[in-house]
């Protein structure tokens, strides 16, 4: 299923989300030369995070990161779990995850305030990328993208927003229609997806880092409450309940 747009109205330009696809799309253009080697691979081998490596449980050794190697170094860098989430290791990674929070992100900041949206996106991408170290500690394989916060921010819409209808184009084999579906329902499917698929693979399958999702996913349940904005929820109740 892929969302296409939503039907939940904002309040206020959403500056925060538009401010953090702006950075995401910036680290690519700048930091990983649009996917181009050797940038691309020495990114992820620099600011990525290797569970192995930042838990200190792999000695100095080499692995192959595409057509590059990647030096480990016991320890990492501390910031790793931070600087991940803004790296991508394609444009279909970094288009399909601004996709996503673009169109999630402005009604969950629309509820938080701005600046309480970003501290919970970073929250929310440092809870995913706990989950998936404690998934697999001693993977050397290097984890990056956006998803997992974004997850924090779709577990967040889904709890601050469950009967909002979000129109999907919905392919199963020869069927394919657009449908409009309660976030419940396409959000709920997206998370028992990653946790099927995280269960089935081991954490960690394609390179897609399942367990990242689901901890993005529930970090995100739990910290709406303590970030949502009363004010602004009631303002925005109005604002659907007016249009």
């Amino acid at each position: 299923m892929l969302p296409i747009r939503d039907d939940n109205p904002t309040l206020r330009t959403p500056v925060a989300t538009y401010a953090l696809i702006a950075l995401n799309v910036a680290v690519w253009l700048l930091v990983q030369g649009m996917g181009s080697e050797p940038l691309l691979s020495s990114s992820i081998c620099s600011l990525g995070l290797i569970p192995g490596e930042f838990l200190g449980g792999v000695g100095a050794e080499v692995v192959p990161v595409g057509p590059q190697v990647c030096t480990l170094h016991p320890g990492g860098h501390l910031l790793a779990p931070l600087t991940s989430m803004f790296l991508h290791g394609g444009w279909l990674h970094l288009l399909g995850n601004m996709w996503f929070l673009h169109i999630f992100g402005n009604n969950v900041e629309d509820v938080m305030g701005r600046g309480r949206f970003v501290l919970f996106y970073l929250l929310s991408g440092l809870a995913a990328a706990g989950a998936q170290v404690a998934a697999q500690p001693g993977s050397t394989i290097p984890m990056v993208g956006a998803s997992g916060a974004i997850g924090g921010v779709m577990g967040a819409y889904v709890l601050l927003y469950p009967r909002a209808g979000i129109t999907t184009f919905v392919f199963l084999g020869i069927f394919a229609r657009m449908m409009v579906i309660p976030a419940t329902v396409m959000l709920g499917y997206w998370f028992l997806l990653q946790l099927l698929s995280g269960t089935l693979s081991g954490g960690e399958g394609g390179g897609v880092a399942f367990w990242a999702h689901v901890g993005g996913f529930v970090g995100g349940l739990v910290l709406a409450p303590l970030f949502r904005n009363r004010e602004l929820r009631a303002a925005h109740s109005r604002l659907a309940e007016g249009r």
